[in-house]
């Protein structure tokens, strides 16, 4: 499989874009009183359920081999997180979805165990498909896509997310938040950490991070983000972000950035 991951990109590449058409087709006719909760502000709608089932069946039949971890558990199964697994999110960014505002994206990340090794990042609002395969370089449309080499905070423009539960780190979060307020040419929150870090892969933004992210809302994204050269960690510099669930990713800027974030957290999460 490994000899023939382009091919299997390309492949992905054509799940992506017909699941983007149906987001769009359904957003076009799609009612507010279709929103369920699946728990504080976390929301979900039919058009996530059908787009997930669509994509388990597709995938599965293009590399039956794979399990999936997936965000609304289409498959009703626990995966094996060291094997190969589909990992994807059907609709990244529903909130956005659901009141009209057009940024989100499919990511359809195939990973072994915590590895990235091809992913696919489609937004179909702006008809943009960002593609990778380990060791094969990073694409927008089929066009090749670097990070920023900006070097400096001072010469960046950062995506961040706002987190919706857990808010016992919010003040630590919003510490870290004025620091690069102060510091950079300003902050962006667009309500889809795939299309973020896509961006970053393109080098239109410096850099990205946030916590309290799952490993469907970053899998592709991480991928292409590397295979356009730039650097991927956790919060604490280490490469456990997949399943962690905190992660700083960046071309040229990726050090500062992870010092900046490390001033702050370390301090509010290290034992007394």
């Amino acid at each position: 499989m490994r000899n023939n991951l382009a091919e299997l990109t390309d492949q992905i590449v054509v799940i992506a874009r017909s699941a983007g058409a149906f987001l769009l087709q359904e957003r076009a006719q799609f009612q507010r009183e279709a929103i369920e909760y699946k728990g504080l502000n976390n929301l979900v709608s039919y058009v996530d359920k059908e787009t997930e089932k669509q994509l388990v069946e597709q995938l599965h039949a293009l590399l039956p081999e794979a399990g999936f971890i997936t965000e609304e558990g289409t498959t009703g199964q626990i995966a094996d997180q060291t094997a190969l697994n589909w990992i994807i999110d059907p609709l990244d960014g529903t909130a956005n979805f659901i009141h009209g505002l057009p940024v989100f994206s499919v990511s359809i990340g195939l990973a072994e165990g915590s590895t990235p090794i091809a992913g696919v990042v489609y937004d179909p609002n702006r008809d943009e498909c960002f593609s990778a395969w380990q060791g094969g370089g990073a694409y927008c449309n089929g066009s090749p896509i670097r990070v920023s080499a900006a070097p400096t905070l001072g010469e960046s423009l950062i995506a961040t997310g706002f987190p919706y539960y857990r808010f016992e780190q919010m003040q630590t979060y919003l510490h870290i938040l004025e620091s690069l307020m102060q510091q950079t040419h300003g902050l962006r929150r667009m309500g889809s950490a795939a299309i973020d870090l896509a961006y970053v892969a393109a080098g239109r933004f410096e850099a990205f991070y946030e916590y309290n992210l799952n490993s469907w809302d970053m899998a592709a994204g991480v991928l292409l983000v590397r295979e356009a050269g730039g650097t991927v960690s956790d919060f604490a510099g280490g490469e456990e972000y997949l399943f962690r669930g905190d992660v700083i990713a960046g071309g040229g800027v990726h050090p500062e950035l992870l010092r900046v974030i490390q001033e702050h957290w370390n301090a509010a999460t290290s034992p007394l």
